[in-house]
């Protein structure tokens, strides 16, 4: 379609037509004149979701955006031979896309790693082993058991406790560089679970030593529906009254309470970080309630998720 200029003499518009015209077929020209590797190298400097927008330009862009070599720069050299799912080894973008979705275990099983399909960002999860559970030795607090739907071995499910607490650490070497990060936890509850409905847990991030960012969050996944009620000041942690002393407080936001993922499990945001590339440190997170004195059960850990936050 010819373009419309507002306010141009009508004898003008056919002009104006022929030259856009003429500049839309010179810039295709341009295009068909290019080598296809010229193309490629350059696509590889953008991100996977600029390929993917470029490639519907022309069919020289699509076919630039198979060539092997843009894929290499987005997938990490140590996993450019990782098949993922056990299959063949096909083309650098399948390796890529692959590793997107679906994730592989490293770190004898501690540990899952991906890609951010859109941004080629690096993504990791602490499995529950990995993570500093208060009373996971105790087969009265918790236990460790299988669920098909965990990417792991093992998962710690929570018999009972009075008071939580859960660390993870992770080194911020094997993050991408200039790259804000988003830590979650990932867990279910059971069908008896009990001790959360009304008491927020204390979630935060940051370094040894350093100012931690800290705030309440809800791990009960009804919490948003329910009347807000928060315990008074413990009288007794052998009480195990699921409404014993309670106290009207506001209730839960969709911003503190957890959100189900396409998986399946749940995900409560623990903070942010930004990764700059510079030196590396062990980076510090905490899930804990050590204040309310209600007893808990039916909390299901997976692990800790870190992938890049979504602009």
């Amino acid at each position: 379609m010819s373009p419309f200029i507002p306010h141009t003499p009508t004898f003008i518009q056919p002009l104006i037509s022929e030259v856009f015209s003429k500049l839309k077929a010179d810039m295709e020209d341009f295009f068909k004149s290019l080598p296809e590797g010229f193309v490629a190298e350059a696509l590889a400097l953008t991100s996977p979701r600029d390929v993917s927008r470029l490639s519907s330009v022309n069919s020289l862009f699509r076919s630039a955006a198979q060539w092997d070599s843009v894929w290499e720069t987005f997938t990490p050299p140590e996993y450019l031979t990782d098949t993922a799912d056990g299959g063949a080894v096909g083309s650098k973008k399948e390796v890529y896309l692959r590793l997107c979705d679906h994730p592989i275990i490293i770190d004898e099983g501690n540990k899952s790693f991906w890609l951010d399909k859109s941004s080629g960002k690096k993504c990791y999860m602490l499995s529950a082993r990995q993570l500093s559970i208060a009373s996971s030795d105790s087969p009265n607090c918790w236990i460790w058991t299988q669920t098909p739907e965990s990417r792991f071995k093992e998962v710690a499910e929570l018999i009972s406790v009075s008071l939580l607490e859960i660390i993870g650490k992770i080194n911020t070497s094997i993050f991408s560089p200039d790259t804000t990060y988003v830590a979650l936890l990932v867990f279910k509850t059971t069908s008896k679970a009990y001790g959360f409905e009304y008491q927020p847990v204390e979630v935060c991030i940051g370094f040894h030593g350093d100012r931690s960012q800290t705030r309440l969050v809800y791990l009960d996944p009804e919490a948003g529906r329910r009347r807000g009620l928060r315990s008074r000041r413990r009288i007794g942690i052998f009480s195990k009254g699921a409404f014993a002393n309670w106290d009207v407080v506001p209730p839960p936001s969709k911003e503190n309470g957890p959100k189900q993922r396409d998986d399946g499990w749940f995900e409560i945001e623990i903070g942010e970080y930004f990764n700059g590339g510079g030196d590396a440190a062990e980076l510090e997170l905490r899930v804990a309630e050590v204040n309310g004195g209600n007893w808990k059960t039916g909390l299901v850990i997976q692990g800790i998720e870190f992938r890049p936050k979504k602009l």
